[in-house]
């Protein structure tokens, strides 16, 4: 493509089709609703229904839902996933590795049990879904896998050495697989969200002290909004970034530069 043939088409996801883990809430819910505005039907493995509120977002927004319950650390789920998604699509162009979960004591509290839940969620799940999802992509030569990760992809973090870790995991993850699949016409790339307003932080912003704390550290002066993620999102699904691979875009306020 010439300069002189670039358009807005290229952040179009019309016809496309993307699962996005953990898309009926929190961020990933954001993630859902952007790709749906973008033009691209979803299907949605969660671990709780919502009871129909991500689906009718999606309608409104003039695309198509299906989803399913599902705990992404069974046995076999990651296939069910896949298979269902083909099922109700016919295909899978976009994966976003959205689910995940955050549990927090004092490290001599923290032990194997509290690990090897975040490790099976946030790091193994994204790495049996990125798995099947790029064999899929790349026998047509052509997908975009998206993996969510964090500040504390950079960072350490009192009080949940997993979370760090598997963080830290999806970063080496994307750039491994963006290593190998590029050749494949597959892109992998992850996002890293800062500090965001969900229920995960109400605790954080209703204290003085500690909501301080965090806009001190960002020089945008404000909490992230969910709606900040959607254009990140998008980006990294459309064509618009077809040569974009194995990046971290940081969504942060400017968290990483302070």
């Amino acid at each position: 493509m010439d300069i002189t043939e670039f358009s807005l088409a290229q952040f179009s996801l019309n016809g496309r089709i993307a699962v996005v883990t953990g898309g009926n809430s929190g961020l990933g819910q954001a993630f859902t609703l952007a790709l749906a505005t973008a033009g691209a039907d979803v299907f949605v493995p969660s671990a709780s229904d919502d009871g129909g509120e991500t689906e009718a977002l999606v309608e409104a927004a003039g695309a198509r839902y299906s989803g399913m319950i599902a705990d992404l650390t069974e046995p076999g789920a990651p296939e069910r996933v896949m298979a269902e998604a083909v099922e109700a699509f016919g295909r899978v162009d976009i994966l976003v590795n959205s689910a995940g979960v955050n549990l927090v004591a004092p490290w001599r509290e923290f032990g194997r049990a509290e690990w090897d839940r975040m490790i099976a969620v946030n790091l193994t799940a994204a790495f049996e879904l990125g798995r099947l999802a790029a064999a899929h992509m790349s026998d047509r030569g052509s997908g975009k896998i998206i993996n969510i990760a964090s500040l504390f992809s950079f960072l350490g973090g009192v009080g949940s050495p997993a979370y760090a870790a598997t963080k830290h995991g999806i970063v080496g993850f994307t750039r491994a697989y963006a290593d190998e699949l590029a050749s494949s016409g597959v892109q992998v790339n992850a996002i890293a969200p800062g500090y965001f307003e969900t229920a995960l932080t109400a605790e954080t912003r209703s204290e003085p002290e500690a909501n301080r704390r965090v806009l001190d550290h960002v020089p945008a002066g404000r909490w992230g909004r969910r709606d900040d993620l959607m254009g990140a999102a998008v980006f990294l699904a459309s064509p618009a970034s077809d040569y974009v691979n194995g990046q971290v875009l940081a969504v942060d306020g400017g968290y990483l530069v302070r």
